[in-house]
């Protein structure tokens, strides 16, 4: 007997049964009960796990005040001037943009126009993504593998770590998860029925996926493409001309803004952040492009190590999303997820071409590998929160895989491997707890036995009497999810501010070699033990978060890059974890400055005669002063403070047509002492009359020092 593996995407029985819902069925009704082919239980089940995933990430959420500053600046800049919000600019003044597209702003700063600058305005759209996402992967996973796979599906992307904490921040990475999981289903979608219409949308997804963080929405595109190009129900030319239209659905989707860009005079649009020459194509493949793959960013505050090798952005290697940085982030179900990867691909080997479910494992299990390896060996910029990209790829494959194994576990090869995959969650779970070994110790013990003893009783699945057969299915899913759970819960009780922020407790992501023994934090949900944070090894003023890897040359500005530090930016919301400490009343690279209330007094006596109350090195220190007082504060050189703009010349003619008020002290790197913003530094403090209030150092650019 022939077996394919494309069942229905549920079983049949009463439910299917019912007569489908005509036009004056009530839409609650419709809500409630879903799809008639979909058990009564399927759709409240959904909607309970989207408003428990709503809940659980708006807990405390103003917490994170402004969270990454730099982005949130832009996020004001753009409530204020439709010029800025087109653009991605850093201020209303429109002098320069972050390093990034916009299309992740557009949502925060809608949402702040309508309901003003707050941290709530800011993060709630970034927790609708959230929420969004689940359901898209919980409606992709139920399509081939039935309704109970997709809630696995759903729960575990939502009890991700990395993911809970995205999801509630202001960087581009929530939009682009969403756009990339939106895009995974399209392309399956167009598989079911060789139409047209899904691959163009999906195209279109991830053209947009690009204006949201360039480069890294393609990374998935060679799995798309081959698995639509070979596994698709129409004719082989049909199919590349289905391509074809994708490509141009994403050129025209991802490219009209860039077009846009690239035509605008150059003078009467602000300079592009991150960019040595004013340019969006030099950005996009060479800082965000390229620079990333290998390490060569020029303008960046430096590079990794080759393979094998380390680097301030730590190793790369094989096993970088395993290791004692990335690990707790997102790697808890990573090793079930290849498993099961293997396992799905495995029982559909004989299946006809145009087998969606094949396809299926294909396009979600490609996505994920072909994403894990970039990280795992890009050798320039990394940072350990770019893991939630692979958390609905890891949660589409453990859903679907398990679904699969689950309906044939009565052979005995498929219950050993669902115990196997249970027992590397089981086991993985362990070694990510004991790594913290003062967080929750009995958990870890809890993780392991209850997992293994699930896994017992799944070897034995197809002997087993129904009932007990579920409840250790149960025992086995709540082992596995207990540990990300755990740092889940811990990432929501605490907020997150800086450029450099990781879920879970404190010392739970901690750079350094490969494995990382014992230690770490202690207690319950919450920040754990306090001297967790003396990961700082160069004792740099104002930081004693850090990761171990000191800066090349003597260190950053303000102190390491790292984590679990006080926030000082004195932002609605209160203290959280920041990834670097403030220095006084000048900010660091990585994270924002503590503003005085004089000093903000300061800033807006007169600040409507200017185009910019104040001017400073790095975007960080600016976007701190410009979110604290409402008005514009120009970054000279960008987020590093490495960006040729403006010129000195430029900056003279500013302060002569009495566009600035202030110039602020300190900031970011500067580019050393022969860099652009350097130089005007040196200007501003030969030339004008130094101010001080509290901690913080002004120096006002109408006032000479000889006058």
């Amino acid at each position: 007997m022939t077996t394919h593996y494309d069942p229905p995407t549920t079983a049949p029985g009463p439910a299917a049964r019912e007569p489908a819902a005509g036009p004056g069925r009530p839409f609650l009704r419709r809500l409630w009960r879903g799809r008639p082919e979909d058990p009564r239980w399927a759709r409240p089940a959904l909607l309970v796990l989207l408003a428990a995933t709503l809940l659980l990430y708006l807990y405390g959420l103003g917490a994170s005040g402004y969270a990454n500053s730099f982005y949130s600046a832009a996020v004001q800049a753009g409530s204020r001037s439709w010029k800025a919000f087109f653009f991605g600019s850093l201020d209303a003044g429109n002098a320069i943009t972050v390093d990034k597209p916009p299309a992740a702003l557009w949502p925060m700063a809608l949402s702040v126009r309508l309901f003003g600058l707050n941290s709530w305005a800011i993060l709630v759209p970034e927790v609708l993504m959230g929420v969004a996402t689940v359901g898209v992967v919980y409606a992709a996973v139920r399509r081939r593998s039935g309704p109970v796979a997709g809630l696995v599906a759903g729960v575990v992307l939502a009890l991700t770590p990395v993911a809970a904490l995205m999801f509630r921040f202001d960087n581009p990475d929530a939009l682009l998860a969403l756009l990339m999981s939106v895009a995974c289903y399209l392309v399956v979608r167009a598989v079911e029925d060789g139409r047209t219409k899904w691959l163009v949308w999906a195209g279109t997804a991830i053209g947009f996926a690009f204006l949201a963080k360039t480069l890294q929405a393609f990374l998935i595109l060679p799995a798309l493409a081959v698995v639509y190009a070979v596994c698709a129900p129409v004719a082989l030319r049909k199919r590349f001309a289905q391509l074809a239209a994708a490509t141009l659905a994403l050129v025209v989707s991802g490219g009209w803004w860039v077009a846009v860009v690239e035509l605008w005079p150059a003078s009467s649009r602000p300079y592009i952040g991150g960019s040595q020459h004013n340019s969006f194509l030099e950005l996009t493949f060479g800082y965000n492009g390229l620079g990333r793959l290998n390490g060569e960013e020029t303008g960046s505050v430096g590079g990794g190590g080759g393979p094998g090798g380390g680097g301030m952005w730590g190793e790369t290697g094989w096993d970088r999303m395993f290791d004692s940085a990335t690990g707790g982030q997102i790697s808890w179900l990573l090793p079930t997820a290849l498993i099961l990867l293997a396992a799905g691909l495995v029982v559909t080997r004989r299946a006809r071409r145009t087998s969606v479910t094949r396809a299926s494992f294909l396009v979600w299990g490609g996505s994920l590998l072909t994403t894990m390896v970039v990280f795992s060996y890009m050798a320039g910029i990394f940072h350990q929160y770019y893991t939630v990209a692979l958390a609905p790829y890891l949660a589409a494959v453990t859903g679907m895989g398990a679904g699969l194994l689950w309906e044939r576990r009565r052979e005995g090869w498929a219950g050993v491997t669902l115990a196997a995959s249970l027992v590397a969650a089981a086991a993985w779970g362990y070694v990510l707890l004991h790594r913290t070994s003062g967080y929750l110790p009995w958990l870890r013990w809890l993780v392991l036995v209850g997992g293994l003893a699930a896994a017992l009783g799944l070897v034995f699945a197809g002997r087993l009497p129904r009932r007990l057969v579920l409840a250790t299915a149960a025992v086995g899913l709540v082992a596995a999810l207990a540990g990300p759970a755990a740092y889940t819960l811990s990432t929501v009780r605490q907020g997150h501010t800086g450029s450099i922020v990781t879920a879970g407790p404190a010392g739970a992501s901690v750079r350094g070699g490969r494995g990382g023994g014992p230690g770490g934090a202690r207690g319950g949900f919450g920040d754990g033990m306090p001297g967790q944070e003396q990961q700082n090894q160069q004792g740099q003023p104002g930081g004693t978060g850090g990761q171990g890897n000191g800066f090349p040359g003597g260190g950053f500005p303000g102190g390491l890059p790292g984590r679990n530090q006080q926030n000082g930016n004195g932002f609605p919301g209160g203290a959280g974890r920041t990834g670097e400490a403030g220095m006084g009343g000048a900010g660091g690279l990585l994270n924002g400055a503590s503003v005085p209330a004089e000093a903000r007094k300061l800033l807006e006596k007169d600040a409507g005669t200017y185009t910019w109350v104040a001017a400073s090195v790095g975007s960080q220190n600016a976007a701190s002063y410009q979110l604290a007082t409402g008005d514009p504060v120009m970054a000279i050189g960008g987020f590093n403070g490495t960006d040729p703009s403006p010129t000195l010349a430029q900056f003279e003619k500013y302060v002569a047509d009495g566009r600035i008020h202030y110039f602020i002290a300190g900031g970011g790197m500067g580019g050393g002492d022969s860099g652009t913003a350097s130089r005007i530094s040196s200007w501003v403090q030969s030339t004008f009359e130094k101010v001080t209030v509290g901690s913080a150092t002004f120096y006002d650019l109408t006032r000479k020092a000889d006058d």
